[in-house]
Parts: structure tokens; sequence; C-alpha cells
């Protein structure tokens, strides 16, 4: 099951993204009204995140982290596994990798990355998030780092297909504005924000692939 999978996803991957398109969908009003068309600035952090798929013995999974408690934009936030690049990273997938292996004791060499989603500016943080799909084998011994990962969340790629865990609420921003945001609820966790917006991508992209190799 798992090969037929990641045969027809790099397949996908190498088509034309959803985009946009996808990414509003989870997108609160007040970005879509004020952020629609703005471009990055000059001076935007670059950064990537990973989305790891695997297998298990019944399903194909995912994996996103809840970050621990900080004085950042992102505290306690659930997130894929990612930060800024670095001087030493050779580029953005390395910083994928690298953060995945920091964040999550993923280990480098038996991640094959098999495709880009398409990059979301955060105007809060001031990132270019760039995603990458990558793809191990097995299901990973996983190794939080307790300074920046409060938990692990592992998910069957399945349930990302649910309509039922899509809803909307109230949420509270850094600017101390509030606003209805559309959200998923994933094992009881609200994920929202830039990581709910790549999600909605991936998830697209699931969608569209056959039932049958999920």
């Amino acid at each position: 099951m798992f090969p037929q999978f990641v045969e027809r996803l790099k397949y996908r991957l190498a088509l034309p993204l959803p985009g946009i398109n996808a990414h509003f969908q989870m997108a609160h009003l007040y970005r879509r009204q004020h952020f629609a068309y703005r471009n990055e600035p000059a001076d935007a952090n670059q950064g990537s995140v990973l989305i790891l798929l695997y297998p298990s013995e019944t399903d194909i999974r995912t994996f996103l982290i809840v970050r621990s408690d900080y004085d950042g934009v992102h505290s306690g936030q659930v997130a894929f596994p990612g930060g800024k690049f670095e001087t030493a990273d050779i580029d953005l997938k390395t910083t994928a990798l690298r953060e995945a292996s920091e964040e999550a004791g993923i280990i480098v060499s038996e991640v094959e990355i098999v495709g880009q989603l398409t990059k979301l500016y955060i105007p809060p943080s001031n990132f270019v998030v760039h995603p990458f799909v990558g793809i191990t084998q097995q299901q990973p011994a996983f190794s939080p780092q307790n300074k920046e990962v409060k938990e692990i969340i592992e998910v069957n790629i399945n349930l990302l297909l649910d309509n039922t865990i899509i809803g909307e609420k109230e949420i509270l921003l850094r600017n101390k504005m509030r606003v209805m945001t559309p959200y998923y609820d994933i094992k009881g966790h609200t994920v929202w924000g830039a990581t709910a917006m790549i999600l909605s991508e991936f998830r697209a992209i699931l969608l569209e692939m056959e039932p049958a190799s999920l």
C-alpha cells in the first residue's frame, strides 16, 4: 500500500499545486482581506517545515508537534516541525530536515524528500515558510526536544479527509483582535493559522488522489 501511495504522491506533487486557493480556505477573514495580494517583504525571514509521511501496521501517517509555551508568536501552537533557515544549511530542504531532527528526533538519512508545497508568508512573524513533503519507510522512533516540543501528534492521513474535523471559532490574535477562524480539530487539538493553511493544500492534494491509494 505505501509504495503505491508514494508513487502517486510523487506524480501529483510534480503537477501544478492548489496554492493560494487552498490556503485561503483555512484563512480567517482579516487575513483574506489584508494579505490576499500582499507580496512578501524583502526583509522577510526564510524558513521551512516538513510534512513527513510513513507507514504503520494499519495505515499511513504524518505527525504534528505541539510547541512549548514561550514568549513568542507561535507559543503553544500545533505545527509541522520546522524553523528558520540558518547559514550552515545548504538549502531550505536541509532546514526542514534539520529542524525535524532537532525537534522530533527524525533520522535525516532515512527521509526522502518527494516534493514541495506552495510557500506561505506569515505576517505576524515576518516569515516565508516553504513546506517540504518527505517519506520514510518505517514509523519513526520519536524523541521530542522538550524545550521546544510539548507533544507529538501522530495522524492517520485518512483523518485529514474527514470533513467533520473542520470547524470555525473565535480566536484571539497576537494583536488582541478576535476573529472567527477556520480550524482543524486534530485529536482534540485546534490547528489553525499557517499550519492549517499548509494542511489545507496538502489535504486538497490527497483528495485528488484515488482513495484506494490511501
